[in-house]
């Protein structure tokens, strides 16, 4: 590093910030380096010892490892839309333009001594390389080659290898990966384009590429995903594989659609570790843990889990299905797509452009000797009545709806035609569930609402001041006060007294009400639950509950 400093210590006598007789040694570290303290004045940057900082919690993941490496500069500190970097040479202004475009956030530099940041990133870095890190110190120019079947056609009004728009695709995806993202979308309007992720069920915009290149940025999605680029009047799915290593895969749902100023692209990240997160990290409290646990193991009937889209239904299916899968027993899953890949489970992708729906698939199953059904969800009559008389002939079936909570899935199914009797004899348990945004422990603030507040919130007189209440900042290592998200559930066993009240043709709010007297938590009970652990906000349960 002799050299850049050389370089720096020109730089300075060039620009007349120093002459060559105040360089002199009285000027210069022991080292016989540029005095930092010099730079820091001449700069106007402060000077901070290295040493001082707590070094555990840098926001490292904003900036790749090639970054840092390249540059010989160090993330620190995150606040809102700034981003505070430590340096020990303040003179290349390129590189806070690089950082500025790779982060997408404002940047402010420390100046800091070169040994102890070299030390300080060998340190941080030492081991902490991941397959994604690896990645994006990759030239993003030949990240084509790790697309999945892609291809060769380039017949098309848009250049699609054109090697900006390559790149910019392949940063667009990795950046989602590693940032945590569940969907990307990508959406054309009149004069630009526009470019959303989704982190823990909200939104934000990431990106404003100008009009004139959204067309070529979705046909190159397009063509990794394997869809006809040439065909934009109808919706379209396909599917990006992307090998990160050779244990480690990351897979795309695509979907596009037509929509008044081009197609709109819509891409989900699937997890493949998504169901091996555990039962006990679901969030569910220990009554409805067991009661859950109860209903899986039961060797016939049906388990329902019913929330809107995005509410991790496929998830907690999965958990149940993983406690389930051993050697002994035939489990079978339709779905639309298969978005968990479980080995020892028998997947099936619906496709009903070839005949193959749901039901179909529920058909084809009980001729192959099943012991557990997963039906990805119930949309018509037809699967409704195939799952339950499974559920009723000795088979386990697990499936999904969309309702608003537990006892509004029975009237669903009356809905849909099935027969109360049949329902009654068929479910035993029913779950809504939610998924709230956990509070980052770092920077989680204390609240003092008015007496008012508590008791609009659901919490009762005497509760009133005998726990804290928190609320979300924002910090380096959150996103805005949010980090991941826990599940709100409600757990509906199916007792006697219900089955009765179902056979009878009882509404929604009866079977609400006896629920209730049967000791059953509501989403917003079970919400109120996770406030009152520290786990979440009142305004986060009020997002997701809609009270």
């Amino acid at each position: 590093m002799t050299q850049t400093h050389n370089s720096l210590a020109k730089w300075f006598i060039e620009h007349g910030l120093l002459t060559e007789q105040t360089a002199t040694p009285t000027n210069l570290n022991a080292e016989n380096k540029l005095n930092p303290k010099i730079v820091s004045t001449d700069f106007g940057i402060p000077f901070v010892d290295l040493e001082r900082i707590d070094l555990k919690h840098l926001p490292l993941t904003l900036v790749s490892s090639k970054l840092i490496r390249e540059h010989l500069i160090l993330p620190i500190f995150k606040h809102g839309n700034g981003l505070l970097i430590a340096t020990a040479d303040p003179s290349k202004l390129g590189v806070l333009d690089e950082i500025k475009f790779h982060t997408r956030l404002n940047i402010e530099q420390i100046l800091v001594e070169e040994p102890k940041l070299i030390k300080a990133i060998d340190d941080l870095l030492a081991n902490t390389d991941s397959p994604i890190d690896e990645l994006l110190n990759r030239d993003l120019d030949q990240l084509t080659a790790f697309t999945s079947d892609e291809p060769q056609n380039n017949d098309h009004d848009f250049d699609i290898d054109d090697a900006p728009i390559v790149r910019f695709v392949n940063k667009i995806l990795l950046d989602s990966i590693k940032q945590g993202v569940s969907d990307i979308h990508v959406e054309p309007f009149e004069h630009d384009c526009r470019i959303r992720f989704r982190h823990d069920g909200i939104l934000s915009e990431v990106s404003h590429p100008p009009s004139n290149i959204a067309n070529r940025i979705i046909s190159r999605i397009k063509v990794m995903a394997k869809m006809d680029i040439a065909e934009r009047r109808i919706p379209q799915d396909g599917r990006i594989k992307w090998q990160l290593s050779k244990t480690q895969r990351i897979d795309f749902r695509v979907n596009s659609c037509p929509t008044l100023f081009g197609e709109k692209i819509v891409l989900r990240i699937l997890d493949p570790n998504a169901a091996q997160i555990g039962i006990d990290k679901l969030g569910f409290d220990p009554i409805q843990q067991q009661q859950f646990l109860n209903a899986i193991h039961k060797p016939h009937g049906l388990v329902l889990v019913t929330g809107p889209t995005g509410s991790g239904k496929t998830v907690t299916l999965y958990s149940g299905l993983n406690i389930l899968n051993s050697i002994e027993r035939n489990i079978s899953t339709a779905e639309n797509p298969v978005e968990i890949s479980v080995t020892g489970i028998n997947q099936v992708n619906i496709n009903p452009k070839t005949g193959l729906s749901f039901a179909e698939a529920l058909r084809a199953f009980l001729r192959q000797d099943p012991d557990i059904i997963m039906v990805g969800e119930i949309r018509d009559l037809e699967t409704a009545s195939i799952a339950v008389k499974a559920a009723q002939t000795g088979h386990l079936v697990l499936s999904t709806l969309h309702t608003n909570d537990a006892p509004q899935t029975i009237n669903r199914l009356m809905q849909m035609g099935i027969e109360p009797f049949n329902l009654a004899s068929s479910i035993n348990l029913i779950i809504a569930q939610r998924l709230a945004r956990r509070l980052c422990g770092f920077c989680k603030q204390i609240v003092n609402y008015p007496d008012a507040v508590w008791l609009n919130a659901g919490f009762n007189q005497t509760e009133i001041g005998q726990f804290k209440l928190y609320q979300a900042r924002g910090c380096e290592h959150c996103n805005h006060g949010y980090k991941g998200r826990i599940g709100i559930y409600q757990v509906l066993p199916i007792s006697e007294a219900m089955r009765s009240l179902i056979i009878t043709g009882g509404n929604a709010l009866a079977i609400a009400e006896l629920a209730k007297r049967e000791g059953v938590q509501d989403l917003r009970a079970s919400g109120l639950l996770k406030v009152r652990e520290g786990i979440t906000t009142l305004a986060e349960i009020d997002r997701v509950t809609q009270a």
